[in-house]
This record gives structure tokens, sequence and C-alpha cells, in this order.
């Protein structure tokens, strides 16, 4: 079979190639799928099991979407509530979705909308699929998929707070970051609540493990995010917090946040708190104009001397008090005054506490300065959703939010596999069937990313020979 004939271009030898091995593979899984229907009807448990007939299906898959038959069976007594079975379905993994989608067309669909914009995400999976899509219909699978796990962020905050925790990783000291990123609304949610809102984001980690001369990663870390107030924030963060560690042997936990009292949250014991490094030491820097005063505030609070540093900064402020040209000096020590008085107690690094003994670390785990969270800010959300002027509806947001966060700490897969067998919502399940209609054909899709040139073939051609061995293919 010459499948390239009168094509002299590589680029289109090679879109050629990966479209046909793509309908080769749909064939052969429909073998695979029809002989294992079989082996159910065989098999089957025949006293309960009658065969009534045969209903297509479809299944989309990375490959292409796959039209296929089965067999229908009935009870003669209802099995957990219903008559009519497709065993096939069963087995596979598929039966009661709606709109069924294989896994791993799922995971490709969110990992890259984790990493580009719908519209570049949608080009990029209708290419790599061999099937058109929508990017309504990829928003949608996205939505849905962040309903998910919000419910399962919500059942594991509701285990934490009833001391239910599932995780199983035993750490002495746990490390938390909380800070907030403000991003661009649009429609109902900016008429609501104005042109942006904070996204909370907090991390959790066990320390950092050395990974080059100067550079190390945080351990055991996790996340979570949302739009919600603060109770909500810190509930869920608990939850996955609880649902990675033995918070049972957590004796010590050091929060470090930025002063807002949301991200600091209520402290409780073995619980202590530090202002970040970066908006302490920035705090001189934007209040302070006199680069000699700088510098000298500056060695009291790398220094530690506290008690010294706001008495400077009173006497600074007193001596600007009454000079009407030095009015907006004035207001700006009144302002750093009051900002390390309110966190007076956590200026000081916990690491140069001396009422601060922590257990030694396990393992290659050591303990560093706090700060990390700055860059985790960029790295989990902000390079995503903060720039590329984008726009959001919190509800949307929130959810793509939470796929981010696990993207970023190496858990999308594990909780996508987690969830993917359980039922689509029914308000997006309708949308979802008619966003990935093969109607949509991809040269419809704008000009972007090249899934031919950006996907692998196999390194061998034993696959091709296999293929070619099947009834029909030779």
């Amino acid at each position: 079979m010459i499948i390239a004939e009168g094509i002299k271009k590589f680029k289109e030898i090679e879109k050629k190639i990966y479209k046909e091995v793509c309908n080769l593979g749909i064939e052969l899984l429909l073998r695979i799928i029809e002989d294992m229907d079989r082996q159910v009807m065989e098999s089957r448990d025949k006293r309960k099991y009658r065969h009534k007939g045969i209903a297509k299906s479809v299944v989309k898959t990375v490959m292409g979407e796959l039209e296929y038959e089965r067999r229908v069976y009935i009870s003669k007594e209802a099995i957990e509530g219903k008559r009519s079975h497709y065993l096939l379905d069963e087995e596979m993994g598929l039966e009661g979705i709606i709109g069924k989608m294989s896994e791993n067309l799922s995971e490709a669909i969110i990992e890259a909308v984790c990493e580009e914009p719908y519209r570049k995400a949608t080009e990029r999976i209708s290419e790599l699929s061999n099937q058109g899509m929508s990017t309504m219909g990829v928003w949608n699978v996205t939505q849905a998929m962040g309903v998910r796990v919000e419910k399962e962020e919500k059942a594991a905050a509701a285990r934490a707070k009833k001391h239910g925790g599932t995780g199983e990783v035993e750490r002495k000291v746990l490390f938390e970051e909380n800070d907030g990123v403000y991003l661009s609304l649009q429609g109902e949610s900016r008429k609501k609540h104005g042109e942006h809102g904070e996204l909370k984001v907090g991390i959790a980690y066990s320390g950092a493990r050395q990974t080059g001369t100067e550079r190390y990663n945080l351990a055991d870390k996790v996340a979570y995010a949302t739009f919600g107030s603060s109770t909500e924030f810190h509930a869920g963060k608990e939850g996955v917090i609880a649902g990675y560690f033995n918070v049972d042997e957590i004796e010590q936990r050091i929060i470090n946040a930025d002063g807002a009292v949301w991200a600091r949250g209520d402290i409780g014991e073995n619980m202590h708190y530090q202002l970040d490094p970066y908006h302490r030491n920035r705090a001189i820097g934007r209040y302070v104009a006199d680069d000699e005063k700088r510098a000298e505030l500056r060695e009291l609070l790398y220094g530690n001397e506290i008690d010294k540093l706001l008495k400077t900064i009173a006497g600074y402020a007193d001596g600007t008090a009454n000079d009407e040209a030095k009015r907006d000096e004035h207001e700006n020590y009144v302002k750093l005054l009051t900002y390390y008085t309110n966190n007076k107690d956590r200026l000081i690094p916990y690491n140069q506490r001396d009422d601060l003994n922590l257990p030694e670390p396990p393992g290659d785990i050591v303990y560093r300065n706090l700060g990390a969270m700055e860059s985790n800010i960029f790295s989990l959300v902000g390079r995503r959703m903060k720039h590329r002027r984008a726009n959001w509806s919190i509800r949307g947001a929130n959810h793509l939010a939470k796929l981010l966060t696990l993207k970023g700490t190496d858990r999308l897969a594990h909780t996508l596999n987690k969830i993917h067998n359980s039922t689509i919502a029914d308000d997006f399940a309708a949308q979802i069937n008619a966003g990935l209609s093969a109607a949509k054909i991809p040269s419809r899709i704008g000009k972007g990313w090249n899934g031919f040139l950006q996907g692998s073939i196999p390194n061998s051609l034993t696959w091709l020979r296999d293929f070619c061995q099947i009834k029909g293919f030779n």
C-alpha cells in the first residue's frame, strides 16, 4: 500500500503516515474489543445474564473515535438497581460514563490545558488524536475534571476536620507557605467582584533535597488553591495535607506568609508563624527613600534587633510629623512601623529563634530558609493564568487552578486515574458529547501547534509487520 503516492514534502508524508497509523490502531482496537466481547459472552454467568441483542457505542481515544458494537444483557432480578447490562463496558471501565472518553485522551486534554490556552490546547489535541474538537468541548472536559477534583478536596477536608486523614508519609516537621495572586476577571465575576480577584495559594513540604551544587527541590510538596474564603482555603489545604501526610506524626508546623490575616490563619499549638522574608525585606525599600536610613534599618532587621528597629522607625516618624514638606515621608514611616509592629513576633526567621528546637530532618532532607512561595506562585498558577491577557470567571479559574496545583506537585496523573471512572456531571455531559463531535474536522482548527511534528512515532517497524499480518490489512 503506497500511502504517500504523489506527495513529495516530508511534512505531508509524516502527516499521512501518522493518520494511517492512527486508523490502523483504531482497526486493531476494534478487533480486540470484538474478541473481548465474545469472551465476556462465553464466560458470563448464564444463570444471571441473558443475551438480548447488540447495541452500538462510541469511545473517543487518542487515535480517533472508535465506533463499536457490544452485546446487551438483562438480569432476571435487579442487580444494583438495573436490569440491562453492558458487560463489556463494565469490564473495560467505561460503563456508566456519558460521552465515553478513554482515560488516555482525558489525561492528554488536561495536560495540554495546563500548559497552553484553551484554543492552542484544542489544536494540539485535535491533531494528536486524529479527530476534530472544539475549544468549548475541551473547556467543558476541563471543568468536569475540575468539579471532580473539587469534590475530592471537599471530602478530604471533611475527613481532616474529623481527624480522618489518609496520608501515609511520616514527617515530624511541616513547612507551609501561603500567598495570593490577583487574576483579571470577566463577565459576571467582574460585575460581582471587580476587575481582579485574589486566588489564594498554599504549599506544604517537609524540607528540601539537594539536586545540584547550589540547587534544591522542595521535598514532599503538596499544594492547594481556591478563590474561596479564608475558612475554605485553610479547610481545603488541611484536607490536602492530611491526604498526603500522617498528621498525627507532625510535631512542629512552620508557617510563612506575608502578613495578611487570611494567609496566616489560626495559629494553634506547635504552630509557628514567621513573616515572609521577601515581603519583610521589601517593606524597607518600599517605604524608606533615604539610602543611609535604608542601610541602617536593614542592618537592625538582619541583626534581629527588633526593639531597636521599631524604636528607630518611630523616631523617623516623629521627626517628620510636623513638617508639611515631609508629609508623604512621615506617612510611609508610619506604614512601615505599623507593618512591623503588627508582625513583631514574626520578624525573626524560624531558624534564628532561640526558643524553637526542631527535630532532626530525616534521610537526605534538609531545612532551609523559607521564601519559596514567590517562585511557586509563578510555576504553579501564574505562568498559565496570570499573563497572556487572560480573563477568568471565578468558577472556571478555580477548576483550572486545582488541576494546575496537582500538575505542579506531580500528582495530576494519579488523581485523574483515581477519579476517571466517576460519572461526568449531567450539566457537562451533553456539551462534551457535542463539543467533541467527529463532524468538527481538524481543517477547521487554526494554525499553531503541529501535533505531527511534536508527536512521536514508534522506533521499530515490528508494529507495522504485526499490523500487516492481520486479516484485511494485507
